[in-house]
């Protein structure tokens, strides 16, 4: 299990303060580059950080149509970006668009597809989606798996069941951890390390307990810890 840090700190010089201070254990973690960091930051930022030694995990959820979706890809992958993301509810066909575009590339980044936000409550995401979460990710991610992506991001709720159904290499990606009891702030569907390692996630991604700690190197030290 690794494990992935979120990189949602206010401003570009708190995320390259962070990054920074990690160094030491770049080669262990990966950092993940959202909406606002991109957006804000750009390019130049993810090359600041593949230059520290870090592997990136750009998280833009792609979602249009397939045509879009696989341009977007191409342009990613030409990033030397690691891993990127897309939302499982665009469909097969695109997510079949996206893989076929970077079927060029020697080397290309792993594709997850999201299947439900750990922000959801079963109650919101059924009045969207028709269907509970567990039904409905298991669906996606049978759909990601068809279409030949990497794996998905689920809550860790999901993630044994995903793997049972498709395949145990298969990526689970499992966001809203807090390691240690934390607060669970805007996610709905958190868990801590233990429970990702009884439900086989491949990641883990932690951001608050991380990077609004008053020591984050002793926070990410007590976690790769409790990852061995």
């Amino acid at each position: 299990m690794k494990l992935c840090i979120a990189l949602d700190n206010p401003t570009k010089e708190e995320n390259l303060k962070l990054a920074k201070e990690l160094k030491e254990y770049s080669k262990d973690l990966w950092l993940k580059v959202g909406f606002r960091s991109f957006i804000r930051d750009g390019r130049e930022f993810i090359v600041e950080l593949k230059n520290m030694g870090y592997n990136i995990f750009l998280d833009l959820k792609l979602y249009d149509i397939p045509n879009t979706m696989a341009d977007a890809a191409e342009e990613i992958a030409k990033m030397n970006i690691d891993m990127f993301n897309v939302h499982a509810s665009a469909g097969i066909r695109a997510m079949n668009e996206v893989m076929n575009r970077l079927k060029k590339f020697e080397k290309r980044p792993l594709v997850l597809a999201v299947t439900a936000l750990t922000s959801f409550s079963d109650e919101e995401f059924k009045e969207i989606y028709g269907k509970d979460i567990e039904t409905k990710a298991l669906e996606f991610a049978k759909d990601a798996y068809e279409a030949k992506l990497d794996g998905v991001v689920c809550s860790v709720w999901e993630a044994l069941e995903i793997k049972n159904n498709t395949n145990e290499n298969f990526i689970t990606l499992t966001p809203g951890i807090r390691p240690f009891g934390e607060d669970a702030g805007d996610q709905r569907r958190v868990a801590d390390i233990k429970t990702a390692k009884e439900n086989k996630s491949d990641f883990i991604v932690v951001g608050r307990p991380i990077y609004k700690s008053q020591n984050p190197k002793k926070i990410v030290k007590q976690i790769l810890k409790e990852l061995k």
